[in-house]
């Protein structure tokens, strides 16, 4: 069946060739206007940003900053957004994903002293802040780094 499929009539026309000599349909420039790089064959491959041999904006303007390639970006959470989690639950990067609170991929999973955790949760995080760190443990939490 699929053998025998084909365009609906009419959906299909044929390429116009043009310029085939002064007989043939749109003769000498071809639709093609006159003189200037658009009128070559290749005249309509150039890019954007071309300026036609000016200066681009792109290099006359100076270079600023500096992109590190390599840094890592945390995934941050605040103690308080922890409250979803209840008291005495374990709350590790898998759970923290499940929930939402943190997107599946990317960098280490921090958590940071925003708000006031649950009673007696169990943290598996990769970093945590000092304070965040004081604030878990004086509820009767526990805080495990992952490596």
């Amino acid at each position: 069946m699929l053998d025998r499929l084909s365009p609906r009539p009419g959906a299909r026309r044929p390429r116009k060739r043009v310029a085939r000599g002064p007989g043939g349909k749109g003769h000498k420039t071809a639709g093609r206007g006159t003189k200037g790089q658009g009128h070559r064959s290749a005249g309509r491959e150039t890019p954007i940003y071309y300026e036609g041999g000016q200066m681009p904006l792109v290099r006359r303007l100076p270079k600023r900053g500096f992109h590190n390639r390599g840094r890592l970006e945390n995934r941050v959470v605040g103690l308080g957004e922890l409250a979803v989690f209840g008291e005495g639950a374990r709350v590790d990067p898998e759970a923290l994903v499940a929930r939402g609170l943190v997107r599946r991929r990317g960098g280490p999973i921090k958590v940071l002293a925003n708000g006031d955790p649950p009673a007696r949760i169990s943290l598996a995080v990769h970093k945590i802040s000092e304070s965040a760190r004081r604030k878990v443990e004086t509820a009767g939490g526990t805080v495990e780094i992952l490596g």
